[in-house]
This record gives C-alpha cells, sequence and structure tokens, in this order.
C-alpha cells in the first residue's frame, strides 16, 4: 500500500451539495473505501484547496480509477499526489 495526499476543491455544484448535506462527505468516504482505498485522515481547509486528504491506496491505478469516478460527477477537482515518507525518501538516497 502507498500513501497518496489528495487536494480537492468543490464545483459550485459541489458546494450545493454540501451545504444541503454535509454528512455527504463520510458518504463519498465510505465510497472510496469500497475501492478498497482507505482515508487516513481528512481536512478542510483554507485557501486554494477545500480539502486535504490522506489516503492509502495499493497502487496508482486504484486512485486513478478513483479520480475519474469522482471527478466525473462534476462536484469536485482533485490534485492527487503520491507521498514518501521522510525516512523511506532518505533510503532512496542512499
Amino acid at each position: 500500500m502507498a500513501i497518496y495526499i489528495v487536494l480537492s476543491t468543490l464545483t459550485d455544484e459541489g458546494r450545493k451539495t454540501i451545504k444541503e448535506r454535509p454528512g455527504r462527505i463520510k458518504e463519498v468516504n465510505k465510497e472510496i473505501e469500497a475501492m478498497g482505498i482507505k482515508v487516513l485522515e481528512q481536512y478542510a481547509v483554507l485557501g486554494l484547496y477545500d480539502f486535504v486528504t490522506l489516503l492509502d491506496a495499493p497502487n496508482n491505478e486504484a486512485v486513478l480509477k478513483m479520480s475519474v469516478e469522482l471527478g466525473s460527477r462534476g462536484t469536485v477537482q482533485l490534485m492527487t499526489l503520491p507521498a514518501l515518507s521522510i525516512d523511506d525518501f532518505i533510503k532512496t538516497l542512499k
């Protein structure tokens, strides 16, 4: 499994959905987990992005499938970043 950081921005439709049904966020997280991806942490943030989510996924293909599925709904735009722990980063450089 690998760690991914997802930066997400709601579209106008997404903001409308969240305003009407804030619990929808947790429903989407359950859908993500049904795809075999674990939601480790999730934060609502201010600035260019609305949410920062940490995922544990089996591979890039699983994350790609999730991104296409969520993005195709028209409620959110995602930027996904594969992440490497600092310890693994240091090991790689040695």
